[in-house]
Order: structure tokens, then C-alpha cells, then sequence
């Protein structure tokens, strides 16, 4: 990932007013709805992408403070393990085979391999295994917050998030898994702050 300061135009040492601030504006900019039948939406949908975890990726930084590093507990998908970094990825990308694959070959049935299995359950459109999976991940790692408000966007019902006006089962590029509810949901958590 680039730099996520870079990514927002914002010095390190911005406030964390400056940094919101300047996600809000690219998000304005960049949100596909602003590109609806256009040939840049494709463009406009990657840049909306990294501009969010750069957002989410600097809020980690900042929530950690300086004690913050991959492992410490507080898992994110920074903090995967290196098989659950490419497992991730190929979820994130749309190869739910290759994900599948992968976490045949996964070292331990721990608790990130519960969340992957749930993502790519939910990326199925398979509600209630991805319920299942998030429960045991919630169960074994109580204290991650990534797969608790995994485990809470499917205890209201999974199906309630829509990337862009598409849901879980459409099954196409655009639509979401587990980490993108995770994203959203903590995106607007941020911006509904009116500190």
C-alpha cells in the first residue's frame, strides 16, 4: 500500500480534523455514484478504494499510537498473518477460488481462519455459514474489533450493507464481503462523529 498520508495529501503530523477532512473531500470526489454510466467508474471505484484504506489505515496508526504493531491483539487486515495477507487479497480482488485454496492450505483452524471462511461464505452469499464462521472467530479472538463488527453486521441481518447499490449475492466484481463491511462501517462511524 502507498503511503496513506500521500494518499490523503496530508502531512504526518496533520490533526486528526485535517485528516477527516481531507477524506471527506476525496470521498466527494471519487464515490462511484458521482461516476453512474461513465467510462471512468472503474478509475473512480479504485481511487474511492484506496482512499478509504489510507483513511482507515492512518486512524489505525493513530488508535495504536506509537505501542501499535501487526499482532499486538488488535488485529485489522494489516495485522494478518502473511497466508491470511494473500487470502485477503484474492477476496478483495473477486478470486474466491484462489481464496478457497489457500485456506485449504491455511497452517491452523484459528480465529483469522474463521473470519477468512466467513468472508468467503459471505462473498458466496452464504449468510448463515458466514454468521457461523464470525461467531467462532468473535469466540476465539473476543477482543477484534475487525471480526466483532463482522459478527454484528450479521446479526442485523448480513444483507444490510450495499457497496454502491449491490449486495452480498450479486457475485459480481463489485459486490461487498466481510472486510468491506468492516470498512464501511467504521467510515461511517468516522464521519457521523461530530466532535
Amino acid at each position: 500500500m502507498k503511503d496513506p498520508y500521500s494518499v490523503l495529501g496530508v502531512s504526518p503530523k496533520a490533526s486528526d480534523g485535517e485528516v477527516k477532512k481531507a477524506y471527506r473531500e476525496l470521498a466527494r470526489k471519487y464515490h462511484p455514484d458521482n461516476y453512474h454510466d461513465n467510462p471512468l467508474s472503474d478509475l473512480a471505484q479504485e481511487k474511492m478504494k484506496e482512499v478509504n484504506e489510507a483513511y482507515n489505515e492512518i486512524t489505525r496508526m493513530r488508535e495504536g499510537g506509537d505501542s501499535f504493531r501487526p499482532g499486538s491483539g488488535s488485529s485489522y487486515t494489516s495485522n494478518s498473518s502473511p497466508e491470511g495477507a494473500k487470502i485477503r487479497s484474492a477476496i478483495n480482488s473477486g478470486n474466491i477460488r484462489l481464496a478457497e485454496e489457500l485456506l485449504r492450505s491455511y497452517p491452523s483452524k484459528n480465529a483469522e481462519w474463521n473470519f477468512l471462511m466467513g468472508s468467503v461464505a459471505y462473498r458466496k452469499g452464504w449468510l448463515s455459514e458466514a454468521l457461523e464462521y464470525f461467531q467462532t472467530a468473535v469466540n476465539m479472538e473476543p477482543d477484534n474489533r475487525e471480526y466483532r463488527q463482522a459478527l454484528d453486521v450479521m446479526n442485523r441481518g448480513g444483507g444490510m450493507y450495499r457497496q454502491y447499490g449491490r449486495g452480498p449475492m450479486s457475485g459480481g466484481q463489485n459486490s461487498c464481503d466481510a472486510c468491506d463491511i468492516c470498512t464501511a462501517l467504521f467510515c461511517m462511524n468516522m464521519c457521523c462523529r461530530c466532535n
